[in-house]
């Protein structure tokens, strides 16, 4: 199954050229708007929680503040000025539109044995994005505690609790909460007063609190989530169950979007992976990062000679078990993270 990509691609080049050409038109050169692609799509995302939709609000946002450079006056920041039209095109792209959540906020958990197939669009669940996509430079730490922060506020399970939230107090927390904007500055973009805007945060936290009410436990120490990982590596590769169920956390879970299914616990996860899901033995994973998380390509052995994409693993880790183990099943994700195409 491939998700719609709605253009990014071909919206990502034309844009480019757009943003490069006629620069004599607008007093903004194309270095002003471009530097904040990265930290945009991170704000995009956490709106709207499709990093192909976060992409293409970015570009358009992007392709609108280049036309109308020209009407730029200078009388707030570049950078606030852009984050009001990314606002605007998000605040557009959900108008009227079913959130979207992570299968657990769909119903309850099921049985290995009772897996019946069903299915939800693809507009119906949160999707991974590449860490690449809206962090800085791996060389480039930075501050650890603001980094590990950052990653919080893209985990799976926060950004779908984002999502229960009207879109404009979605925005006001975001932009508060999360960006460290000033009330002023958040209700210029939303042109709005600073007592509407603390009203809306307000309503925020008390929403977010019962969707997502700890932000999950801090991660493990570098060394001790590698060594983890590691673990769980060589267990799903060699595909001995018990050692991988040994990893898992008393509540882990397992989602498989576009699957309307999610599993809870280890021994539902054992019975799933000798059951219904055995056509992952022989799989090899190759590592990449999603959603402030590690994650896997998972390639399934391909009859044909070598293996193929399957799906994109998210895992979760918390103390020194796996808490979440969320399988994307779509092999078009495979390009978007710079997987290979295949397994030789």
């Amino acid at each position: 199954m491939s998700l719609p990509r709605g253009g990014v691609g071909s919206a990502v080049d034309s844009a480019a050229v757009a943003l490069r050409s006629d620069a004599a038109a607008t007093r903004l050169d194309p270095a002003d708007l471009e530097q904040y692609r990265r930290e945009l799509t991170g704000y995009c995302y956490r709106m709207l929680g499709s990093a192909f939709e976060a992409e293409d609000a970015v570009q358009e946002a992007l392709v609108r503040a280049w036309k109308a450079g020209d009407s730029f006056e200078g009388r707030s920041a570049v950078r606030s000025w852009v984050y009001r039209i990314a606002t605007n095109v998000c605040l557009d792209m959900l108008r009227g539109r079913q959130r979207r959540a992570q299968p657990m906020d769909l119903g309850p958990a099921g049985q290995a044995g009772a897996f019946t197939g069903a299915t939800r669009p693809e507009h119906a669940w949160v999707t991974p994005i590449p860490d690449g996509k809206v962090f800085g430079d791996p060389g480039d730490p930075g501050d650890p505690a603001a980094v590990a922060e950052a990653r919080e506020t893209v985990r799976l399970a926060f950004v779908a609790a984002l999502q229960h939230l009207p879109a404009r107090q979605r925005a006001v927390l975001i932009l508060r909460e999360v960006l460290r904007w000033q009330a002023a500055e958040v209700a210029e973009l939303l042109d709005t007063s600073v007592a509407s805007v603390n009203s809306a945060l307000q309503r925020a936290r008390a929403t977010l609190a019962t969707r997502h009410p700890d932000g999950g436990e801090a991660a493990p120490t570098d060394p001790q989530q590698q060594a983890l990982l590691a673990r769980y590596v060589d267990a799903f590769e060699r595909y001995d169950i018990e050692a991988l169920v040994a990893l898992l956390h008393e509540d882990a879970v397992m989602t498989m979007p576009p699957f309307d299914f999610w599993l809870h616990g280890p021994e539902q996860m054992g019975r799933w992976f000798v059951g219904e899901g055995s056509g992952c033995r022989g799989s090899r994973l190759v590592a990449t990062a999603a959603n402030g998380c590690a994650a896997f390509g998972s390639y399934r052995v391909d009859p044909a000679g070598g293996h193929h994409p399957w799906a994109l693993q998210v895992i979760e880790v918390s103390d020194d078990r796996i808490v979440g183990h969320h399988n994307f099943l779509d092999s078009g994700l495979f390009a978007y993270f710079g997987l290979p195409a295949h397994l030789g």
